[in-house]
């Protein structure tokens, strides 16, 4: 193990941890790429996600919407969003920040993120959550 590496694994451990969904997605890549894991540690974590600059949770909010925009990366959506909840971003903010993603994903990429994001939610025990009022009109039922 580099410095790089223990840098990148002290940041997960910071967010809550690998986490189940970072572990399946890298015990089943194992066998025909080693490294994988060790390289997203080294770098997505010991050296860009350990930078200065961004506390934990807006760093977090970032990769969602990063993530949201991409389509189709369910494990990484699931995995941000339990570090998210993991370093103290509400449920509500992280589905405001979800639908936030509307004009520049579109509706089924963020249909999907917020359907994992149910599903966390769920997992934690959060349901049901008090959305935020959008418009100063009180919660809608």
């Amino acid at each position: 193990m580099n410095e790089r590496y223990l840098r990148g694994a002290a940041r997960q451990a910071e967010l809550g941890g690998p986490g189940e969904t970072r572990r399946q997605v890298y015990d089943e890549l194992a066998d025909i790429a080693p490294d994988l894991s060790r390289l997203a540690v080294e770098f997505a974590y010991g050296d860009i996600h350990a930078r200065p600059g961004l506390d934990p949770g807006r760093r977090e909010l970032v990769i969602l919407g990063v993530l949201i925009a991409l389509g189709d990366a369910g494990p990484q959506i699931r995995a941000h969003l339990n570090s998210a909840l993991a370093v103290g971003i509400t449920p509500a903010e992280l589905v405001e920040a979800v639908i936030q993603a509307v004009p520049y994903a579109g509706f089924p990429r963020v249909l999907a993120a917020m359907s994992i994001a149910r599903q966390v939610f769920d997992q934690h025990g959060l349901l049901p959550i008090d959305p935020i009022d959008p418009i100063g009109q009180g919660v809608r039922a």
